[in-house]
């Protein structure tokens, strides 16, 4: 049966905070996995730039003694060579880590706030701790 108008935004609200929740858990895990995977890039291309005498041009020891100007221009050069890779193996990490998680099943519709009694998805599925239902562990997230 529908629910009352109030009811219904009362609801509408709680699957739009979860669902909001849900994304910054999705975002959060993105950005660290990233972060720890892009690190390479990061620290080379940071280096590269710092010792370089038309970008920063540090006075840090080894700026003068190991990198030069064509050291660190290599620097650079290297770290955007190899970010391209890396961004692949960080999206495909966290594409597998979200899917052995669950984490986009977790997102509700909004139609689910419309009518009482609706079961939320991700019950009818088996959890969020996987198969605990006796589900298909094949079940995708995304269709």
């Amino acid at each position: 049966e529908p629910r009352s108008t109030c009811s219904c935004w009362a609801w509408t609200l709680l699957i739009a905070t979860m669902n909001l929740l849900v994304f910054f858990i999705n975002l959060l895990l993105m950005l660290v996995i990233f972060t720890i995977v892009l690190l390479p890039t990061i620290v080379v291309v940071y280096f590269g730039f710092q010792c370089h005498s038309r970008v920063l041009h540090s006075t840090a020891r080894y700026c003068r003694t190991i990198l030069d100007d064509n050291s660190s221009s290599a620097l650079i050069i290297l770290g955007f060579v190899i970010m391209s890779p890396l961004i692949v193996v960080a999206m495909a990490t966290y594409c597998s880590l979200a899917r052995r998680l669950r984490l986009l099943m977790c997102f509700q519709p909004c139609s689910r706030a419309l009518y009482k009694g609706v079961k939320w998805r991700w019950y009818e599925e088996g959890g969020l701790c996987g198969c605990a239902r006796g589900c298909n562990p094949h079940v995708k997230a995304w269709v």
